[in-house]
């Protein structure tokens, strides 16, 4: 029977170390050997949840299940959001599948792993083979973070002739800068201030707006898509007349409150407002495939994968000061 250690949130918002056991593997089960972790601001949500924290898991393959046909041992492999899903309901057949009615998702199912842990058992039908040149640093965001920004921008058929707008320069909003400039789109970046502007232009940007205490925002050329990757939402008053007719709004940061935008510039323009989830496993082998050609990376603080690393880099990013994604590492 397999054991590892791993780290769970707690009600006063610690973070405990315990152990997991599961039983002998089953099916297409795989044990790995995680190597390391990223930090997403999902995981803040959870902080105080009994439950074992993190979902941006790279590792490496220890033992398999009976069932398992595609993976070896010792493969490394990355795994994100959603562990499971029916296989058999519509939106499974026709790849969808992290809108089946069953999903087992983060946060929701498997509550006893993660990915701040030392190992973990997942279905080899839900893993994902790192490409050679992605570090696990590296790949180990991508796998909600970098997942999450490019199946906004390939599952609605973004064009390479478009405008993209990526508000905020943070863990996602500097992926999805460098996604969306080797997509082949013009990237205009909004953020308060000009302190990111030269990282932003690097990262791949053709146009930067700093928007704190502007009255009206001014752009070359109107957005055809908006990807906000910013916790707190826009005026969309000045937003609004950015945007070229027919756009589209993707919201991508997770916030509890109400979604709330201008009605009459909304109809009068076409505008379309689109609501994701992570990315799909044939769009999510896209992205690492699409990072590994273009050797798109995210910008990372590593932490050790100990109780006090978890404590650390949570705290570094509850004060808005991590740039820009945290990885946790075993040391």
């Amino acid at each position: 029977m397999p054991s590892f250690t791993v780290f769970k949130g707690s009600k006063d918002g610690s973070i405990q170390q315990s152990e997991t056991k599961k039983n002998d593997l089953t099916g297409d089960q795989v044990l790995l050997k995680v190597t390391a972790s990223g930090l997403c601001g999902t995981d803040m949500h959870y902080r105080t949840a009994d439950m074992v924290l993190g979902h941006e898991g790279v590792g490496i393959v220890e033992s398999l299940g009976p069932d398992a046909k595609y993976l070896k041992k010792g493969d490394r492999v990355g795994w994100g959001y959603e562990h499971d899903s029916c296989g058999h309901c519509e939106q499974c057949l026709k790849g969808s599948e992290t809108y089946c009615s069953e999903r087992a998702m983060y946060g929701m199912a498997d509550l006893d792993q993660g990915s701040f842990a030392k190992g973990a058992v997942w279905r080899e039908a839900f893993l994902f083979k790192i490409p050679d040149s992605l570090p696990d640093e590296a790949a180990a965001p991508l796998q909600c973070g970098g997942a999450t920004v490019f199946n906004a921008l390939h599952t609605y058929n973004t064009d390479p002739v478009e405008t993209v707008g990526i508000m905020g320069v943070g863990g996602l909003g500097h992926l999805a800068i460098q996604f969306a400039s080797k997509m082949g789109c013009r990237v205009v970046v909004l953020s308060g201030s000009d302190k990111k502007k030269d990282e932003a232009m690097k990262l791949g940007a053709h146009e930067f707006v700093a928007t704190k205490g502007a009255k009206e925002i001014k752009v070359s050329q109107p957005l055809n898509r908006l990807l906000v990757t910013t916790s707190a939402m826009p005026q969309w008053d000045l937003v609004m007349p950015i945007l070229a007719p027919g756009a589209t709004i993707h919201p991508l940061s997770v916030d509890e409150g109400n979604f709330s935008i201008p009605n009459m510039p909304l109809i009068l323009n076409g505008i379309t407002v689109q609501g994701s989830v992570v990315a799909s496993r044939y769009v999510h082998r896209r992205m690492l495939d699409f990072a590994a050609r273009h050797n798109i990376q995210p910008i990372v603080e590593k932490f050790p994968m100990t109780q006090k690393g978890i404590e650390e880099g949570m705290a570094k990013l509850d004060k808005g000061e991590m740039r820009y994604r945290g990885v946790f590492v075993i040391e």
